[in-house]
């Protein structure tokens, strides 16, 4: 059909030509009503991103001399979250006179992650920043 005669198509179908194809040979065109075609393509594009949430982090505090019982209930929450599709920040916090002994919240990290095992990915190694040490993880 030519240019001529599909323009006349959709003129006399009161709805507009769309090229969809220009490399084609010949190229493609689609007689549609123009409006209701953007405001789709916009409907779509909102449903899309109602959908997608993007992930938080989630923070997580654990003192040096924390418990093992009281370790276990704080590792289940980051398990939580992670299943959540949540980036988590374990975060040793340091009090007092614990700044002395930074090598303990090294191991109570290390402790951490082979706790938490196959199931976590370290985005952020092990940082000091002021009295906390920190570590992001996300799962796999």
């Amino acid at each position: 059909m030519s240019r001529q005669e599909a323009l006349k198509a959709a003129e006399d179908a009161g709805l507009d030509l769309v090229e969809i194809s220009p490399a084609a040979n010949p190229p493609v065109a689609k007689v549609i009503d123009w409006g209701k075609y953007q405001y789709q393509k916009t409907k779509e594009l909102q449903k899309a991103r109602a959908k997608s949430k993007p992930s938080e982090m989630k923070q997580i505090r654990i003192g040096l001399k924390i418990g093992a019982n009281d370790l276990d209930i704080k590792l289940r929450k980051v398990r939580k979250f992670l299943e959540e599709g949540h980036k988590v920040r374990l975060t040793v916090v340091f009090k007092g006179r614990e700044m002395a002994h930074k090598d303990l919240g090294f191991v109570m990290i290390k402790k951490v992650q082979e706790i938490l095992g196959d199931e976590i990915v370290t985005e952020q190694q092990p940082s000091m920043a002021g009295r906390n040490l920190s570590i992001t993880v996300r799962s796999k």
